[in-house]
Order: structure tokens, then C-alpha cells, then sequence
């Protein structure tokens, strides 16, 4: 509160920077490193032999004679960042080497003991997640030229290209990420203009991220991703091959209950739920809850802010205008294609793919929700956003 005859300071602008967003970027690790220091060879050369490693079925011995390494000189959150992404992968190769029926119960301790020191640092859980599996896990094979994971796992082309797409629609969101600070600073200007004009970047960014995710069919083979490549995005909460969870040597007593990596992960959806007044079924609202606890803090953080900020519904709502009305509307209707699009993707890749093959992780996404009751519920609450009847 300002002093007694002093004017109260104006709200702080809401800005990208303020929560280490990026201009170009949006949620993506702006150019990630791809080496960490010599110290952390071991990890490097290990993360670099994946692929080959599972396939021969030699990981989990291997990685059990590895150095445990101490996290002491790693600095900086990019380094950190890295050092998360390599040893998510590791974790992952190691507990289902051996596919579900296999699974590791208990994580050694020089895997264990600096995944969850990094993790600490970082604000994240000691599991590899959206923001390791995406938003850190891009470069570019030259200067300017074609873009490729830094770590990998079983799945060739296909796992490539399902990083790839999921980061490309991460990319495609980036106008909409801007125009949400847009909004929200015209809200509080009450600026109908540039509100207007948010909005519909907003609405023609949710469409771009919708035309990115249809290119998931022309990259990602759904046989491949449902029998190689799923297991390894599974986490060890509601997952009946790991009812108990996974035990961190040297880090806890009881085994950690965690989720793996999910579109649901993404702060991205987040924000515009946030922003456009989604109120999502108890059941959906709790498990997406859940989910800001593996975005980075700082991104958390973004989704929050929006979630405090004045509605914008209320506001569009009642300046009576009709443009602004439609606008709105046309950003709740694209985010609702946009899931139903994803709803459409997952039904290609898990139903259909699991009609040909033994069923996997009894119908859960890899994050553990009741997949299809899941994304058909977000996306029912999000058409009942429209404020137009």
C-alpha cells in the first residue's frame, strides 16, 4: 500500500521476461546447450548410446558402473537444464529396459542421488517430463538448418519426428503466448483496441498450433509410437507395472509416485484456459493441477499470474462490444478444434494402434489420466466457454 498522500505504484506490465519466457521462443529453452562440462562425460557418452544400448539390452548393466558424479560443478540453469535432460532419459532407459513386465523398481544410487540434487535446483521433479522431452531437447544440425533432438531413445524416425512435431506446435504458439500479455495489459488499460487485436493473433496462433499437430501423421508411425516409444514417456503414478512407485536410492526411503511426460505438461494450454475462463470438471481440474507441478517454476508461475489477473471473460463481457464478443468466442472455438484435433491424433496412435497389438498401460496417457475421458472432458469445458449461445 503507498504511504498516507502518495499516489499507489500502477500494476507492474505484464511481461515475457518476467518469467524467463522468450520473445522468439515462447516455453522453448532458447538454443540449449548440447555439452556439459568434462566432469559429466560419463552421462554424455551414455545419454549419446541409447538407442543402441536398450536395443541390445546392455543399459541397466552398464549405467550400474557408471561413476556416481557430484552436481557441484554444473551452474547456470542451461547446464542444469541439460544435465535434467540427459539423466530423465537415463532413468527412463533404465526402468523399462525390459518393457513393463520388467520394469525397474528401484533407481540406483548414482542415477538417483544427482538426478534429484539437479532436480532440486531446478524446481522439477526427478522425472523426464515436458519441459526435458521438448521444451530443452532441441539444436540444429547446422547453422539455420534442420532441427533435431539432442538426446534420443528407441523409435528412430518416429520418435524424431514425435519430438519434433510436439515441439513445433510449442513454436507455433509463441504469437499467442505474446498476445495473452497483450490482453491482459489491455484489460487492465481498458484498451479495446489492442484487446481486439489480441485477441485475434490469439485465436489465429491456436489455429497455426492446430495445422502443426495434423503434421504428427506424416512423421510419427503409430505402430512405432505405441509399441517402442510409449513405454518410455511412462512414469511410475497410476501405473499398474509400478503400483508402488520407484525407489530413489540414497534420496528417500519410500518410493516416489510421479507422472511421465504428458501434453497436459504443456504451460502452453495452461495459459489460454487460464486466460479465456476454461472451468474444467472436478476430476480433469485435478489432474491438470497436478501437472503444473512438472512445468518449471518460473512457467508456473506465468500460468498463475494470468490465473490472478482481472478476467478477461468478465471484461469482454460486459464493455458490450460486438467485435470483442466474436473475437473471444473465435479463440474459445479454436482452442476446442485444437482439441478436438489431439483427441483425433490420440485416437490414431493409442486405440487404433492398440486394436493391433497387446493392450499397453490399460488405456492411460503416459502422464497416468483415463486418456479419452480426459481429453474429450477438457475439451467439452472448453466449449462451454463461448459467450455466445
Amino acid at each position: 500500500m503507498a504511504a498516507s498522500g502518495e499516489e499507489e505504484a500502477p500494476p507492474q506490465p505484464f511481461t515475457l521476461s518476467r518469467f524467463q519466457l522468450s520473445e522468439e521462443f515462447g516455453f522453448l529453452l532458447p538454443d540449449p546447450l548440447t555439452e556439459l562440462p568434462p566432469p559429466y562425460e560419463p552421462w554424455m557418452e551414455m545419454a549419446g548410446r541409447l538407442p543402441e544400448l536398450l536395443a541390445s539390452r546392455q543399459l541397466r548393466a552398464r549405467l550400474l558402473q557408471m561413476p556416481q558424479l557430484s552436481t557441484r560443478e554444473l551452474s547456470g540453469h542451461r547446464e542444469l537444464h541439460l544435465a535434467h535432460l540427459v539423466l530423465g532419459f537415463l532413468t527412463m532407459g533404465y526402468v523399462w529396459q525390459e518393457g513393463e513386465e520388467g520394469a525397474a523398481q528401484v533407481l540406483p544410487r548414482n542415477l538417483a542421488v544427482p538426478f534429484w540434487e539437479v532436480s532440486q535446483r531446478l524446481g522439477l521433479p526427478p522425472i523426464l517430463s515436458h519441459a526435458d522431452f521438448v521444451l530443452a531437447n532441441w539444436r540444429r544440425r547446422t547453422p539455420g538448418g534442420n532441427l533435431e533432438p539432442i538426446v534420443s531413445l528407441p523409435g528412430g524416425e518416429s520418435l524424431r519426428g514425435f519430438i519434433l512435431v510436439t515441439l513445433l506446435v510449442e513454436k507455433a504458439a509463441v504469437p499467442g503466448i505474446k498476445a495473452i500479455t497483450q490482453a491482459v495489459n489491455a484489460v487492465l488499460q481498458r484498451d479495446e483496441d489492442v484487446l481486439l487485436r489480441a485477441l485475434q493473433q490469439l485465436a489465429g496462433a491456436i489455429g497455426d498450433m492446430k495445422q502443426a499437430l495434423r503434421r504428427m501423421h506424416d512423421h510419427v508411425d503409430p505402430g512405432v509410437f505405441y509399441s517402442v516409444i510409449r513405454i518410455f514417456l511412462s512414469g511410475w503414478r497410476d501405473n499398474a507395472a509400478m503400483p508402488r512407485g520407484l525407489l530413489y536410492e540414497g534420496v528417500s526411503e519410500e518410493p516416489l509416485a510421479l507422472s511421465g511426460g504428458s501434453a497436459a505438461q504443456s504451460s502452453v494450454l495452461h495459459a489460454y484456459d487460464e486466460l479465456l475462463g476454461v472451468q474444467h470438471r472436478p476430476q480433469s481440474a485435478a489432474f491438470l493441477r497436478r501437472m503444473r507441478d512438472y512445468m518449471p517454476p518460473a512457467h508456473r508461475a506465468f500460468v498463475e499470474e494470468i490465473q490472478r489477473a482481472p478476467s478477461l471473460r468478465q471484461h469482454v463481457e460486459r464493455a458490450g462490444s460486438a467485435p470483442l464478443r466474436g473475437a473471444f468466442d473465435r479463440c474459445v472455438g479454436a482452442l476446442a478444434d485444437f482439441r478436438t484435433c489431439h483427441i483425433a491424433v490420440v485416437s490414431t496412435y493409442i486405440s487404433a494402434a492398440a486394436a493391433r497389438g497387446p493392450p499397453r498401460l490399460q488405456g492411460r496417457g503416459t502422464g497416468g489420466s483415463h486418456i479419452f475421458s480426459f481429453l474429450k472432458s477438457v475439451r467439452d469445458a472448453t466449449r462451454e466457454a463461448v459467450l455466445s449461445a
